[in-house]
């Protein structure tokens, strides 16, 4: 691994853990040539994924871009980050487990939307306007109609009141 300080490539490891959910390893490195300190994560890749873009256009999948994409919806709102890193973790196994290579940005899209959902309303809400490019305040109407009928607000509190 380099060092992202001084570039040396012999990075030495001192301490390996799981992350909190399991699903990663978390490496403390140090360098030998400069001191510097640094983390780094190792994660299972079934399979490398290329995203087929509404324009036809192929790019690698990047975790990184979902997880950015994730945290502009969930901005300024009270969700633990633990869910959030579990969240995206289960998109992507889900995208690894559907046994293709290219997945069209349709499907990553929808799988997001269905994992915010079970998150926060309100990030659904945000993530479906910029993903379903809505045009006009009717295309929130609809969408919140829809979440309103699949999350009924109870009149007293204007919470969910968690009936079906």
């Amino acid at each position: 691994m380099r060092c992202p300080y001084c570039g040396s490539v012999d990075t030495q490891v001192k301490d390996s853990r799981p992350s909190s959910d399991s699903a990663s390893i978390r490496r403390r490195r140090v360098c030998p040539d400069c001191g510097g300190r640094f983390t780094t994560f190792e994660r299972v890749q079934l399979r490398e994924l290329t995203v087929v873009k509404r324009s036809g256009r192929r790019v690698s999948f990047d975790r990184d871009k979902l997880k950015q994409s994730v945290a502009i919806a969930l901005r300024r709102r009270p969700v633990d980050p633990e869910r959030v890193e579990r969240m995206i973790n289960g998109v992507v196994r889900q995208l690894e487990s559907i046994g293709e290579n290219e997945v069209p940005t349709e499907l990553i899209g929808n799988l997001v939307m269905d994992g915010l959902k079970t998150l926060d309303d309100v990030a659904y809400v945000r993530f479906a306007s910029v993903y379903k490019d809505f045009k006009e305040a009717s295309d929130f109407i609809a969408i919140l109609e829809a979440l309103t009928r699949d999350h009924p607000i109870s009149p007293d509190t204007g919470k969910d009141d968690g009936k079906p």
